[in-house]
């Protein structure tokens, strides 16, 4: 496996590794190894580079290995540093930028819900669904672990890339997991949220108003506004541009062009697209695809 040097340019791969150049300084690779189903993978330095809030279907596992990430969360701000790990549950909102000038790389496991269900049944007393208790650790063993998930799976190794994945998530959920919160009843304000949240999926490429949603679910816009930030940790219209996201990825990966996907999700055209794609994810739409169809 590559191994790291300071400036972050390596640990995992750096440009010389297919991965997406970018501005000065600052390289990324989104891809999924066909030995590892479930999970995605990225490898990145960012510099000026910041995510929007955001949140993620499934887990999010990374390995800081050189500079600083700030992750701002509903409760605040946390930093990792060289060494550290961060650790997110499933549709946690949450942004993501450098905490220090020369930025940051990482090595980050997106694993599925159903991976990590698995793992912890297996492996773990945990009841109830699993997840993660603290957002980051210092943890440099267990970074370089994940670092070496993604060297087993640039190399191909498919039974090193599987064992050392399990052996790491089964590591995480018992120094770091619990079972995640049972949701209590929900309350109206929530229940308009969710409502809110079906019409917005329902009509993506044509959304309404605030003013008219609101009307809609017999509300008024600024209690809808404070239900829906409550229930997804972000207003409505970050929301839908991160759920837009995460439609493209879907099309993206099923052999649409990014110009389809664009039209398909409620973009103005492709352009607006690659921009908040890029944003989310990391990488552009075109190398997104380009990776799946490799």
């Amino acid at each position: 496996m590559v191994t790291g040097s300071g400036d972050g340019a390596a640990t995992g791969g750096g440009p010389g590794t297919n991965a997406t150049p970018r501005a000065r300084g600052e390289w990324a690779r989104h891809w999924r190894y066909a030995g590892l189903p479930g999970l995605d993978l990225l490898r990145a330095r960012y510099v000026r580079h910041s995510f929007p809030r955001h949140a993620h279907d499934g887990y999010v596992v990374c390995a800081v290995t050189s500079g600083i990430e700030e992750v701002g969360l509903q409760q605040g701000t946390v930093r990792a540093g060289h060494g550290g790990i961060v650790m997110i549950n499933p549709e946690v909102a949450h942004t993501a930028r450098a905490g220090a000038p020369e930025g940051w790389a990482y090595a980050t496991l997106y694993p599925s819900p159903e991976v990590v269900a698995e793992i912890a049944e297996e492996t773990t007393a945990l009841r109830g669904t699993a997840g993660f208790t603290r957002t980051t650790a210092e943890d440099p063993h267990l970074g370089r672990m994940i670092t070496e998930v993604h060297g087993a799976a640039e190399a191909g190794n498919a039974l090193a890339a599987d064992s050392l994945l399990r052996i790491a998530v089964a590591r995480l959920l018992r120094r770091y997991g619990g079972p995640l919160p049972v949701r209590t009843p929900r309350s109206a304000g929530a229940r308009t949220a969710d409502l809110a949240r079906a019409l917005l999926e329902e009509r993506m490429a044509d959304p309404p108003s605030l003013e008219q949603l609101a009307q809609e679910l017999g509300t008024s816009p600024f209690a809808l506004l404070r239900a829906f930030k409550g229930a997804y940790g972000m207003p409505p219209h970050t929301w839908l541009t991160d759920a837009r996201v995460r439609r493209a990825r879907r099309l993206l990966e099923a052999g649409r062009t990014p110009a389809q996907t664009a039209v398909e999700v409620g973009f103005s055209d492709q352009p607006h697209l690659n921009r908040h794609f890029t944003r989310i994810v990391g990488v552009p739409p075109g190398a997104y695809r380009r990776e799946r169809s490799a």
